[in-house]
């Protein structure tokens, strides 16, 4: 594939932020194919961001939405959708102009299981992972991509977790589609498990659960690009489990666990995002407590990681990373800003490149 095809996803970024710890809403960037570097545009009010600042004010934001934490983009990068992660909690949809501006594609819908921390799009759907109900919602989506007016259904979790403060009750972290499409994946740091959904009238049906291990808290999964491996990163443990994903039986079995830290580690670490390299040739995590970046070299047919090296995120808490091409993107909610890197080809290893301010920021997705 010929760089510029490689790249051509890469031509806007879209920041995520909390609203509620000063963040300007949802930020709009170009991204240099050649470098990775991003220049602040715009968000989705229509305010603009090239004003000769660093980025610290007029990057423009989601005034309408509170705190759109986390975000996805359509498969063809038309509309992207945000929770609003309060405690009421909603989804809200945007149409991605041709200069990169976000107009609104009607009101933002309410999750009925309330605080929404992840989005996924299934099966017609917007999946929400409500980490304060411990449940997934379905809202779906019309022929256009907006969303219907009402959430179609949702489904409850239910078990806790040993951690006496984290886990005392479900806390739905993350929810996706499988790369077969059959399948929605749900992440819960609450009950300890992975589970594996399909959709019934618009509400989401349990089909299979995961039971990892006691006490780690698993946050989010990634998938290895041959559809068969995938990695789960946990929040109160510093390990990545290893997993056998089957899509003609929607399981997932853990195949063992790899440290992100080296030595020992005393107190919590908090590790948080996960992405995997196209090549599926490295797995990248960051770790919020320790303020880095740990590259995973993936070994024989996807079963098997080892950890290569840790660097630092470049900023204060490192909520999320994603890879696009050959650079990470960094979302560091404490220090207000967001980081890239390119990465050496035969290691991993990221190398910095630079930042811009984000205020509060929380994601990255391209497209």
């Amino acid at each position: 594939m010929a760089e510029k095809e490689a790249h051509g996803r890469g031509e806007r970024a879209f920041i995520g932020s909390f609203t509620t710890a000063g963040g300007p809403g949802i930020v709009v960037a170009a991204v240099d194919g050649e470098s990775g570097a991003l220049t602040l545009l715009g968000g989705s009010n229509g305010t603009d961001g090239t004003d000769g600042t660093d980025g610290a004010h007029g990057a423009g934001g989601a005034g309408d939405v509170p705190n759109p934490s986390y975000l996805a983009l359509s498969p063809g990068g038309d509309l992207l959708y945000a929770v609003s992660e309060t405690d009421e909690g909603a989804v809200a949809a945007y149409r991605v102009t041709g200069h990169g501006a976000l107009v609104p594609a009607g009101p933002p819908v309410p999750v009925p299981g309330g605080g929404p921390t992840h989005l996924g799009l299934f099966a017609g759907h917007v999946l929400t992972a409500d980490y304060g109900s411990g449940s997934v919602s379905a809202v779906p989506l019309r022929a256009d991509g907006s969303l219907a007016e009402a959430a179609s259904g949702v489904f409850r979790h239910t078990g806790s977790g040993p951690h006496p403060e984290r886990q005392r009750g479900p806390h739905a972290h993350q929810v996706q589609a499988d790369p077969s499409g059959r399948w929605a994946v749900g992440v819960d740091l609450g009950t300890d498990s992975v589970l594996v959904y399909t959709l019934d009238a618009g509400v989401p049906v349990p089909h299979h659960e995961t039971a990892l291990r006691p006490g780690s808290g698993p946050r989010h999964l990634a998938f290895h690009p041959d559809g068969r491996h995938a990695y789960v990163v946990h929040e109160l443990a510093p390990v990545v489990t290893v997993c056998r994903w089957d899509a003609a039986a929607g399981r997932l079995r853990p195949l063992g666990e790899v440290p992100l830290l080296a030595g020992p580690v005393k107190g919590d670490a908090y590790p948080s995002g996960i992405a995997v390299s196209a090549d599926g040739r490295f797995v990248w995590t960051a770790t919020r407590g320790r303020d880095v970046l740990s590259v995973l070299a993936v070994d024989g047919d996807g079963g098997t990681l080892r950890l290569v090296e840790t660097v630092p995120c470049g900023g204060h808490w490192p909520r999320a990373l994603t890879v696009s091409g050959r650079f990470l993107y960094v979302a560091n909610e404490r220090s207000g800003d967001v980081t890239w890197f390119g990465f050496d080809p035969d290691t991993g290893v990221p190398r910095r490149g630079g930042s811009v301010t984000v205020p509060a920021a929380s994601c990255v997705v391209l497209g």
